[in-house]
């Protein structure tokens, strides 16, 4: 007997051995018990989900020998010959090599006839957006009232493509794709079943390469036992799949914490010299750093599924979690970037170079302490002309002591906000035409000009802006600032824009300051709120000299019209 590939072999024969479609199921399984049939049903989905086999297990309930069942015994003569894909009164159509019109009405024209066989005639349209307009307008008629002894049941990958007037006449589904979960356990069973021995790791990465398709699935699991003589180890699939081993990209972040670029370069070579998929390498690093992010957010959310779960813990506690969110955009950015580079190698060592390069200061427990080798991991420093003019001392932003809007304190450390190389402030330009006129002193005891003259001399934009428009001036405190910012607008308090203030504020006044940020209702009005107001008298100001304009009141009293007031811009 000739060898029946898995897929084909184990495809579901009824909804009870279905895999991953549950709310399929369970809507059809209800109507057919109910006897709430509809005309025509639209699958949709990408491949390998099951949309075809659902249409012949629908096939064989509407036409089982038992009667209409959800549950078709599998035996009679009907269910044998759909299983063996000969029943006369099911016509499966390949509408991608039968788009044309002229095919489309030939088929419907049978459609009048009684089925030979079975109680109803089931018409399986697979591909169903490959049809030509024509095609699609000759059949809405059927479609929409056919005979009581048909059934459409359309299947296709691209419902974006259907016509919405067929759509809307067909009752539809949408098959989600395979969870690797339920394509580990699918190939676990039939492995059992086939007595071929493997490894639970090896059905891992076939999960994981089938992109939630149990076809594709399938197929792979085909290749491997052949690959492996048998056998499904993780070695092998891992040569046939040309998918990264988990020990080469624990040695990668091992050698992030370390502060090792010796090491990124040596595995990076490593890699080279098995002739490693880099696209997939920094995929997989992208997917181990997000298992490392929820192992730090929502400890235990993982599961115990998790194969190498101690080495991920490990890490989770050795990364700083904002570590872990750069890493992973400069690995997405270093995957899109690759095609770019000089070699795939180049562009896989750029990118594990930049996350060292761009690694936030105190991020891994190895900036705290030497390196694992013995040596002391030094940060390069920046240069003396590349120097910032204004130095970023630390910010901190603190509820008030009392109170219901109490919020989490936000703190950067001086060390996070700018290299030590830019402790001091540089005076301003000594230029006269680009020197601003100095500060007058402020009559209050601050020692500062009103914080709405400040921040006019202030070069600031965007977040740092609004956060600064939005504060109330408290007071100053030596060469500390102190501020407080309304709960409604704790959003702006972003580490960057804290930077960017305190830096601006360091220009206006030519010398280092500190900015405390107290979360609390304003006793005045900030500079958002006087700007606010002041556009609402201009708007208010503009509004009362149009009514009161003769030739609009005229107008207003002749046509008894209605003066829209969000049409008046001030001047």
């Amino acid at each position: 007997m000739s060898y029946q590939v898995l897929a084909r072999k184990w495809r579901p024969k009824s909804f009870q051995t279905l895999v991953g479609q549950e709310h399929v199921v369970r809507a059809l399984t209800h109507a057919l018990t109910e006897g709430r049939l509809h005309h025509a049903y639209l699958f949709t989905g990408t491949r390998g989900v099951g949309k075809t086999t659902i249409a012949r297990i629908l096939a064989k309930s509407l036409n089982c020998e038992s009667g209409v069942t959800a549950t078709p015994c599998g035996q009679c003569a009907a269910c044998s010959e759909i299983d063996a894909g000969r029943f006369v009164d099911l016509l499966e159509v390949d509408a991608a090599t039968n788009t044309r019109v002229d095919e489309m009405r030939q088929l419907l024209e049978n459609a009048v006839y009684a089925p030979t066989r079975g109680r109803f005639k089931v018409y399986v349209i697979d591909e169903v957006h490959m049809l030509s307009n024509s095609a699609f307008n000759a059949m809405l008629k059927t479609l929409e009232e056919p005979p009581e002894h048909v059934k459409f049941i359309l299947a296709t990958t691209d419902p974006q493509k259907i016509p919405v007037t067929v759509l809307s006449r067909c009752l539809q589904f949408n098959l989600k794709q395979m969870s690797p979960p339920n394509i580990v356990s699918h190939l676990t069973r039939i492995l059992e079943a086939e007595t071929v021995a493997f490894e639970p790791p090896a059905l891992a990465l076939l999960a994981r390469s089938a992109n939630g398709s149990m076809r594709d699935a399938l197929s792979l699991l085909d290749q491997a036992i052949a690959h492996g003589a048998g056998r499904v180890e993780e070695a092998g699939v891992r040569d046939m799949l040309g998918t990264v081993d988990q020990d080469h990209l624990f040695t990668v972040l091992d050698a992030l914490i370390a502060e090792s670029p010796a090491d990124l370069v040596a595995v990076a070579d490593t890699m080279a010299g098995r002739s490693l998929s880099f696209d997939s390498a920094l995929a997989e690093l992208a997917t181990l750093l997000t298992q490392i992010q929820i192992e730090q957010m929502a400890p235990g959310a993982l599961g115990d599924t998790l194969l190498e779960r101690e080495r991920v813990t490990a890490t989770a506690t050795a990364m700083a979690p904002e570590f872990v969110q750069l890493a992973y955009q400069i690995a997405l950015k270093g995957r899109e970037e690759l095609p770019l580079a000089p070699d795939a190698h180049a562009g896989f060592l750029m990118t594990l170079l930049r996350m060292h390069a761009f690694r936030p200061a105190g991020s891994s427990a190895g900036s705290a302490a030497p390196a694992a080798g013995g040596g002391s991991a030094r940060r390069p420093s920046l240069p003396a002309a590349a120097a910032p003019r204004v130095a970023a001392p630390a910010v901190s932003a603190t509820p008030a002591a009392t109170g219901r809007d109490a919020a989490p304190a936000f703190s950067a450390s001086p060390a996070q906000a700018v290299p030590e190389a830019a402790a001091v402030v540089a005076p301003p330009p000594a230029s006269a035409a680009q020197e601003p006129a100095p500060l007058m002193a402020s009559a209050s005891d601050n020692g500062l000009p009103p914080w709405g003259d400040l921040l006019a001399r202030a070069r600031l934009s965007g977040m740092a802006r609004e956060l600064a428009y939005h504060c109330e001036l408290r007071g100053s405190d030596g060469g500390t600032i102190a501020l407080r910012l309304p709960p409604a607008h704790r959003h702006l308090l972003i580490k960057p824009a804290q930077d960017r203030l305190v830096q601006a504020l360091g220009e206006a006044l030519g010398r280092a300051v500190q900015v405390r940020i107290e979360l609390a209702d304003t006793e005045s009005e900030t500079p958002a709120a006087v700007a606010k107001r002041e556009r609402q008298e201009r708007q208010d100001d503009a509004v009362s000299a149009i009514e009161a304009d003769p030739f609009v009141r005229e107008v207003i009293d002749t046509f008894d019209a209605t003066l829209i007031e969000a049409s008046i811009k001030p001047l």
